[in-house]
C-alpha cells in the first residue's frame, strides 16, 4: 500500500550529501529531492547520490529536469537527447518517423533516469511554441498545438513503456508570453478563447494520460488574476473539466513568478490551497526551511504513487539492449553538440 509523503521537494548543495542535508531529509514534511547540474558529475555519481539519499529516507521521490536540448542536467555517461523541437521538425516531414522518435525519446529517457536511481524527470514539455518565448523556444515540440498533442502522447507512451511517470508542463501553457517566470511574473493578455484553441489543446487531450502536471507561474487575466499554480480556478479546471487525476507539482516557489503570493510560507499555503500536491522550493535554503515548518503534518499519497515501481535497469547493461542502441543512435544524430 502506498504511504503518503510530505509535500516539500527541495534541492541539494552539491554532488554529495552533507551532514546537514541528511538531517533535513528526515523532516516529515520533506517528500522529495530535485537534482540540478551542480549535483551532477556523471551518471554513475548520480546513481550513488540517489542511493545515498534512499539510505537516509527510502520513501522520498527523486526528480530531475532532463528534457533534452538545453535542459539536460545529466550529460556525461548518458544519451545527449535533442531538443524536442528537432523531433517536431522530423514529424512535420514524416509523421510516422516523428512519432517513433518521440516514443523512443520517452522510453530512452525513462530507462536512463531509472538506471540513475531517479523516479521522475519533469517531462514532457507540452507548451506550444509561439516564437516569442525565450524560456520555451526549442523546448517545445511544435508551433502547432495538434502536433504537440500527438507527439506528447507518443513521448508519454515511451515513458510508460520504460515504467516511468510522465509529468506535463507548464499548464495551461507558457509559450504565449515573452517574459521568463524565473526572473519575472509573465502576464498572458490573450482571450480565453485563444488560449483554449491553442495552448490548452495538448493538456486537454493528454490530461488522462499524464501522471503529473506542473502549472506555469503565469497570470492569464482572461480567466484569473492569480498565477496558474496559485489558482483554484485553473487547477480546478485541470481536475474537473480535463479529468486529470494525478499529482500537481508547483513550479519552483523561489522563482520570481511566484513572489506575487507573498513570503515562502504564504506561497506554500497558496499553492496547497489552490490544489498543488507537492511544492518545489529550490536555490533558497532559508525559504525551504520556512516552507517545511509551514507544512508540518501535511501528507499526500499522490506524489508517492509516482515512485519508480519496477526493477531498475542497470546503467552498464543498457548498451546491450537493441532498442537502446537504435534509439541512442537516432536521437544523438539529431542533437546539436555545440
Amino acid at each position: 500500500m502506498t504511504q503518503p509523503i510530505g509535500p516539500v521537494m527541495l534541492d541539494l548543495e552539491g554532488p554529495r550529501l552533507t551532514a546537514a542535508e541528511k538531517r533535513l531529509l528526515l523532516e516529515p514534511a520533506v517528500g522529495g529531492v530535485i537534482l540540478f547540474a551542480r549535483n551532477v558529475e556523471d551518471a554513475y555519481q548520480v546513481r550513488k547520490l540517489c542511493s545515498d539519499i534512499r539510505r537516509v529516507r527510502g520513501d522520498l521521490l527523486l526528480a530531475v529536469d532532463q528534457e533534452g536540448g538545453r535542459v539536460q542536467r545529466i550529460k556525461k555517461g548518458l544519451t545527449r537527447l535533442p531538443a524536442l523541437a528537432r523531433i517536431g521538425e522530423r514529424f512535420a516531414q514524416d509523421q510516422d518517423e516523428g512519432l517513433t522518435l518521440a516514443t523512443d525519446a520517452g522510453w530512452l529517457l525513462g530507462m536512463e533516469m531509472a538506471a540513475c536511481g531517479l523516479d521522475i524527470s519533469f517531462a514532457p514539455v507540452l507548451d506550444v511554441e509561439s516564437g516569442i518565448s525565450s524560456v520555451i523556444g526549442d523546448r517545445s515540440l511544435s508551433t502547432d498545438p495538434l502536433h504537440v498533442a500527438r507527439l506528447g502522447a507518443a513521448f508519454i507512451d515511451g515513458l510508460h513503456q520504460a515504467g516511468m511517470a510522465a509529468i506535463g508542463k507548464h499548464f495551461p501553457g507558457h509559450g504565449g508570453v515573452a517574459a521568463d517566470s524565473h526572473v519575472a511574473l509573465p502576464v498572458d493578455e490573450r482571450s480565453m478563447e485563444e488560449i483554449k484553441q491553442r495552448d490548452l489543446v495538448p493538456f486537454s487531450q493528454l490530461a488522462p494520460q499524464l501522471d503529473g502536471v506542473m502549472p506555469a507561474h503565469v497570470i492569464y487575466p482572461a480567466f484569473d488574476t492569480r498565477p496558474a499554480g496559485f489558482s483554484p480556478s485553473w487547477l480546478g479546471m485541470l481536475r474537473e473539466s480535463l479529468g486529470f487525476k494525478g499529482c500537481i507539482f508547483s513550479d519552483d516557489l523561489s522563482m520570481a513568478g511566484a513572489h506575487e503570493a507573498g513570503g515562502p510560507s504564504a506561497r506554500a499555503t497558496a499553492a496547497l490551497t489552490a490544489g498543488c500536491d507537492m511544492l518545489l522550493v529550490c536555490n533558497d535554503r532559508a525559504a525551504a526551511l520556512e516552507v517545511i515548518e509551514a507544512c508540518q503534518g501535511i501528507t499526500n499519497k499522490r506524489p508517492a504513487k509516482l515512485r519508480y515501481g519496477r526493477a531498475r535497469p542497470d546503467l552498464d547493461a543498457l548498451t546491450a539492449l537493441g532498442r537502446w542502441r537504435r534509439a541512442h543512435a537516432r536521437l544523438e544524430a539529431l542533437t546539436d553538440h555545440a
